[in-house]
């Protein structure tokens, strides 16, 4: 069983419990979100594996999770990135914002999720397990994308897609 960071409001860690009981009680925990931009200003975005545990087959940033218990933030982003997609990137935290969206399937997001950004010209190497397509998409057309069709993609994404591409250009 994996287990997750708790944090109180301010994102200090107070302790650590089961990932999906987390989920499932709705508990406020700590998180992040990688974006990858390659150097033409593109967004490299992933459909979700259509059995995660929430929000299967939906597209999102390249890479979503929570540090291990007692585990680095920037390691944890590191390693996921890596056994997500399979490249590895300088990466830049750029924000944390805080938000809870309860799912149909009756679990809860409830994150700090910090927001970080990389610059890589690389295509992903997926795992099939967390991901079943990507693309490198400009950010108008992703713009245009997200609002004809907002199901397709997860809740958190729609919420800080666009403050990615104003902070990707101070990187």
């Amino acid at each position: 069983m994996e287990e997750i960071n708790l944090v109180d409001t301010n994102g200090n860690r107070i302790g650590g419990k089961e990932k999906i009981a987390v989920h499932k009680d709705g508990d406020l925990h700590e998180a992040f979100s990688i974006f990858i931009l390659n150097s033409k200003g593109e967004m490299l975005i992933q459909k979700r594996a259509d059995d995660k545990y929430h929000s299967g087959g939906l597209w999102t940033n390249e890479c979503c999770s929570h540090p291990k218990c007692s585990e680095d933030l920037v390691c944890a982003c590191r390693r996921r990135l890596k056994q997500e997609i399979g490249i590895t990137a300088k990466l830049k935290e750029i924000f944390a914002f805080r938000y809870r969206i309860k799912f149909k399937n009756g679990l809860t997001e409830n994150e700090l999720d910090h927001v970080f950004v990389g610059i890589k010209d690389q295509n992903p190497k997926l795992n099939p397990k967390e991901v079943s397509d990507f693309r490198w998409i400009p950010e108008q057309d992703l713009k245009k994308w997200v609002d004809e069709s907002p199901d397709e993609f997860t809740y958190w994404f729609k919420k800080i897609y666009k403050r990615v591409f104003v902070f990707a250009n101070t990187i």
